[in-house]
């Protein structure tokens, strides 16, 4: 009997990851959707996931995770899906090196100390594919979104460096690069904005009032090009199942159109494109 292709989500609790999961034990994947919250994965279990608990934020649970996944699998995965991540917004000068740092534990050093506990289970049964949740904010700049943006510009930095690295394995690694996605994202980064941002202080307190206090406190409708979470995990299918796969899955329109733009225009006009919305 042919072994069921196994994959590691993180950050599976709802969105992007939580499509994936679902869309992938439907296509006969032995899915392991891990969440940072005991809670989110018993709801995962409830569905017939196994859902192991990962927080990037904590190093042991990457030990005790990934542990729980292969003991599952007899030792192997086939794949790793780095999709957790969280967002920071506020004007960078408002931005305490704290809450910089308390981002990219998420969302850089602990998606590199997973992938690095990976690495070798690949290397060990010869195959594996690396897929790295980037964004659009990977390729361009956004105002309020600094400490997210820094992040994502990191993450593509470091997947292109292990991409080459792993050229002479069977290794593949991948990015997807998604544009704007319907998902919890912008609700979820309400607490560590509140924990972080003394916006009440800032110069800049007028133009939080009146530009990013009411998207993240007031209810609105889609972004202009929002996809669902299933554009994403098309792209992902593709990535983890394609025998040569892409270096590079762009998802939604804006990010096709900022690759192209950034390529193309000078730096001041790519600033006057941006600002203008």
């Amino acid at each position: 009997m042919n072994r069921k292709r196994s994959i590691l989500i993180t950050g599976c609790s709802s969105g992007i990851g939580y499509d994936a999961a679902l869309a992938l034990h439907g296509r006969g994947w032995q899915v392991f959707a891990s969440c940072r919250q005991e809670a989110d994965c018993d709801r995962l279990r409830a569905l017939g996931l196994a859902a192991p608990l990962i927080d990037y934020a904590r190093p042991e649970t990457l030990s005790t995770g990934l542990a729980e996944v292969l003991e599952a699998t007899g030792g192997t995965l086939d794949a790793l899906y780095n999709n957790g991540a969280f967002a920071l917004p506020g004007a960078l000068e408002d931005l305490p090196r704290d809450g910089l740092r308390a981002l990219f534990e998420v969302n850089l050093f602990g998606v590199h100390d997973l992938t690095t506990r990976v690495i070798p289970v690949m290397r060990a049964q010869g195959h594996g594919r690396i897929v790295n949740c980037s964004s659009v904010l990977g390729l361009v700049t956004l105002r309020w979104r600094g400490a997210y943006v820094a992040s994502k510009f990191a993450l593509e930095g470091l997947s292109d460096t292990l991409r080459l690295e792993m050229s002479d394995t069977p290794i593949h690694v991948v990015l997807i690069e998604p544009g704007p996605i319907t998902s919890r994202i912008r609700a979820n980064s309400v607490p560590h904005f509140e924990r972080w941002i003394d916006w009440k202080s800032s110069a800049r307190r007028a133009q939080y009032e009146s530009s990013l206090l009411p998207r993240l406190y007031e209810s609105r409708g889609p972004d202009r090009f929002e996809l669902p979470p299933s554009a994403t995990t098309r792209a992902l299918i593709r990535a983890i199942e394609a025998r040569r796969p892409a270096p590079r899955y762009r998802v939604t329109t804006p990010t096709k159109l900022m690759n192209i733009a950034r390529r193309i225009l000078p730096t001041r006009a790519l600033d006057w494109l941006i600002l203008k919305g």
